[in-house]
């Protein structure tokens, strides 16, 4: 099977071409292909699809539209193509299926047979990759990203042109390109590489004249439309023309490809904003981010434009990286350097059109000679920069739709951006993380706004103020400036102000510089879903927090919530953990963001729903505690549960997450006590015992007897204010095993008594018969066998009326443990008799 995308949207299935059905679905399709080597996120084929106007069923419309391709497919005997990941799809094709990846592949072929010297094979792999065009990529498809795609594939394939003929033009084929090239320049006016070519192989043909007459017609194309001087470039290869016709003998050509000169060029742009003066730490990042923006000679042979991408959470220091790291290097780029706000994380981000503006008119072009569409724009703009060598700056991108026009065309230039999510859309763009400061980064920083010796003076308090600002570079520079503006403040009194966690954005503001307007403009970027899971996450007292939490939190499916939780770690709100995916997936909060997300849920969250929330945690919590337990210790003590409802996750998700029961355990531990915890002081008595009880074996097995007994009487507590006797007796009965453990035989007497008497009262023959049991058990070990076994009689007989159903199967062996060697040591909860 084929796939065409330099020409109309084609997939050939031998010779006959596939229907590909609607223009929605061709769209889908269309961008699964772009970026079939990194998958596709739901959310881009919502952009591609949609644009900026989705409507409320977009997420629905889509999955249509690849379940319809996914039917297409499988008539052609591909019904796999299209697969399905954590974060949306992806299509599995072939090495040499897509013609885009064959015309590159063949440029790269050509790139390394030129590196090699090998001139003519190299023209050979240029002329089979251009051969591949069959008109403008994704012809027919509308839409901002697609268009965006196909500038992009565009700009490769006159790259490639101008490559081809470069060497043609070495090879002394002057006559045989003149045609096209003439076609060409009249097609691009603006690409001044096509342009000294045309003129190079005019003049090495004896046509002096007409090289002259192209000289001039694109001098005035350039002057009359955008207010601008050819580049130096061409302006030399004149020359060297002029002096040829005026003396009758040759004259040296420049290449037209090479640069000239590395001095920076009078009027060019150096849009940079001032440098960090009090910047520190990050030599890491920088130096990659260098590494990047300045390659290697050998690396620039590529068209490819170099990409820098710095990422991060709100407050650590993006911004500050890229500035720095671009006047670092602004040496290396003659031409100038453009710089943009992009505000990617307000209600409305700068369009790409406004800073075409910008930058048009920084490079020269008088404002009434700016083209008034976004295309024409970006055209302009890529043909000034064809030839030079300028690094942009992009800072705070929303997405790859907004950088993708203020791309350069020309592999001289160079993009640093910064962005919250890691633009895996953007072609060939690497990215660098910046992390919060280690603790002695974030003393250095701190020293060096407050003062060296006022940190030196009182370290513990100043190491106390980096921990409270969470060490985040914005969080340090405020507190800092504080410092540095009320000079009879000690740190310690600081400190004590962030301690205060309802005031500790408050506290960290200073001028314009703001903690929560940093990350409110991260929350303001999401979807109304994720702001709504991103407030109540701020519910739990656990992190990190599993993925399925999100699912019980909205009361939607998991596979839904996945991509919203997905969503929320884009914008950097919430930081994945560990290396668990899927469902095992775990995240976290930074400290300052979960105070945020605190404020949103008191704000925008009613009570109501915020109890129903934790509710419904607690019960998918309960769920899993109770199949970790059956999975562990067998399927037979139903009699202890309560009666609390529990919020369902499929079946098969479940036997997923706790098919080995303690290592499950051992990773929940934390979320179980946390959430016996919540429950028991959200007045949840039920979920509170039941998920005590649950725990009770896990806590003996692993020896977490403080986790035990602090459980035991937070449940105890909340039964005995709710009134429920059954809930304190389980509470006793537990206590009463953990005693026996801890060998204090007289309590673990005391606490079963009092369990058996509840039970009684409750009229609970198999609570009755469980106590009476295990009461036996302790008058056989302290030598009263008769008594004993008059228990063993009463809960037989109590065991009989209960009328349980026979085959019980004995509880599982601790895994680890040699399967003959001595049973491990186990509590008698309900699951055995």
């Amino acid at each position: 099977m084929k796939f065409r995308i330099l020409g109309p949207l084609e997939v050939m299935d031998g010779a006959h071409r596939v229907d590909l059905g609607s223009t929605r679905q061709q769209t889908a399709l269309a961008v699964l292909l772009l970026d079939h080597s990194r998958g596709t996120s739901i959310g881009r084929l919502i952009e591609a699809v949609y644009d900026d106007n989705p409507p409320t069923t977009c997420r629905s419309q889509v999955q249509i539209c690849i379940s319809a391709l996914r039917r297409v497919f499988a008539q052609h005997g591909r019904p796999n193509l299209i697969s399905t990941h954590s974060q949306g799809y992806a299509i599995e094709i072939g090495d040499d299926e897509l013609d885009s990846d064959r015309f590159g592949t063949l440029v790269l072929t050509a790139r390394r047979a030129a590196s090699a010297g090998a001139a003519s094979a190299a023209v050979g792999h240029y002329r089979e990759a251009l051969a591949l065009w069959r008109g403008h990529a994704l012809e027919g498809i509308d839409g901002r990203l697609i268009r965006a795609a196909a500038r992009r594939l565009t700009e490769d394939r006159i790259a490639a042109h101008e490559n081809c003929i470069e060497l043609e033009l070495s090879l002394g084929r002057h006559r045989e390109v003149i045609a096209e090239l003439t076609e060409l320049v009249e097609r691009y006016p603006l690409r001044e590489q096509l342009r000294g070519q045309l003129m190079t192989a005019l003049h090495q043909s004896g046509r002096q004249p007409e090289a002259l007459h192209v000289y001039r017609e694109g001098r005035r194309i350039l002057v009359e439309e955008l207010g601008i001087e050819p580049n130096e470039r061409l302006r030399l290869l004149e020359h060297a023309i002029r002096v040829s016709v005026d003396t009758g003998r040759p004259a040296p050509t420049p290449p037209v490809s090479a640069a000239v000169t590395t001095a920076p060029r009078a009027g060019a742009p150096r849009m940079l904003p001032a440098g960090i003066a009090d910047f520190t730490g990050r030599a890491p990042q920088v130096d990659a981010v260098r590494r990047l923006v300045t390659p290697s000679p050998a690396e620039r042979a590529s068209s490819a434009v170099p990409i820098a991408v710095i990422i991060g959470k709100p407050g650590v220091g993006k911004s500050t990286v890229a500035v720095h790291t671009a006047h670092t290097v602004a040496g290396r780029f003659p031409d100038g350097q453009l710089f943009a706000a992009l505000h990617g994380g307000a209600a409305r981000p700068v369009h790409p059109f406004d800073v075409l503006g910008r930058f048009l008119r920084a490079l020269g072009v008088p404002g009434g000679a700016v083209p008034e569409t976004l295309d024409e724009r970006a055209e302009m703009y890529r043909g000034l920069l064809a030839g030079r060598t300028v690094l942009v700056v992009l800072d705070d991108a929303a997405g790859e739709s907004q950088v993708v026009p203020l791309l350069p065309g020309s592999s001289g230039c160079s993009v640093i951006v910064t962005s919250r999510g890691r633009l895996t859309g953007l072609p060939g763009a690497r990215n660098v993380e910046v992390e919060t400061f280690d603790p002695d980064q974030s003393m250095r920083l701190l020293a060096h706004i407050a003062g060296e010796d006022r940190v030196r003076s009182d370290p513990a308090s100043a190491r106390a103020l980096t921990e409270l600002c969470g060490r985040l570079p914005l969080a340090l520079r405020i507190a800092g400036s504080r410092l540095s503006a009320h000079p009879h403040w000690s740190i310690e009194h600081l400190a004590g102000r962030l301690q205060d966690e309802t005031r500790r954005l408050d506290e960290l503001r200073h001028g314009e510089m703001g903690m929560r307007a940093s990350i409110a403009v991260a929350y303001e970027s999401t979807g109304d879903l994720a702001r709504t899971l991103f407030r109540r996450l701020a519910i739990l007292d656990f992190q990190p927090f599993p993925s399925w939490v999100s699912a019980a939190l909205l009361d939607r499916p998991l596979y839904e919530t996945q991509d919203l939780m997905d969503d929320l770690a884009d914008a950097q709100l919430v930081e994945i953990t560990g290396t668990g995916r899927g469902a095992q997936s775990r995240y976290r909060f930074h400290d300052l963001i979960r105070v945020f997300a605190r404020e949103r849920l008191a704000a925008e969250e009613p009570a109501a729903e915020r109890g129903a929330a934790l509710a419904r945690v607690l019960s998918c919590l309960l769920h899993l505690a109770r199949d970790a337990h059956r999975e562990q210790y067998g399927d037979d003590y139903a009699g202890l549960h309560s009666g609390a409802a529990r919020w369902p996750l499929p079946d098969t998700l479940v036997r997923r997450l706790v098919q080995q029961p303690l290592p499950w355990y051992e990773r929940e531990r934390l979320t179980l006590v946390s959430g016996i915890r919540q429950a028991a002081q959200a007045g949840l008595a039920d979920l509170s015992w039941d998920l005590a009880i649950c725990a009770a074996p896990f806590f003996e097995s692993g020896v977490y007897f403080d986790d035990w007994r602090d459980m035991n009487i937070l449940a105890l507590t909340a039964a005995r204010q709710a009134g429920d006797r059954r809930g304190q007796a389980v509470m006793h009965y537990s206590t009463g095993l953990l005693s026996a453990a801890e060998q204090r035989y007289a309590d673990a007497r005391g606490s079963l008594d009092t369990a058996l008497e509840l039970f009684r009262q409750t009229g609970d023959d198999q609570g009755v018969a469980l106590a009476s049991r295990r009461i036996g058990l302790l008058e056989r070990e302290s030598g009263r066998s008769d008594e004993a076994g008059a228990r063993r009689v009463v809960a037989s007989r109590l065991d009989e009326e209960k009328a349980q159903p026979p085959g019980r199967r004995s509880p599982r062996p601790v895994r680890g443990r040699p399967a003959s060697g001595p049973p491990p040591r186990t509590v008698e909860t309900p699951v055995r008799k």
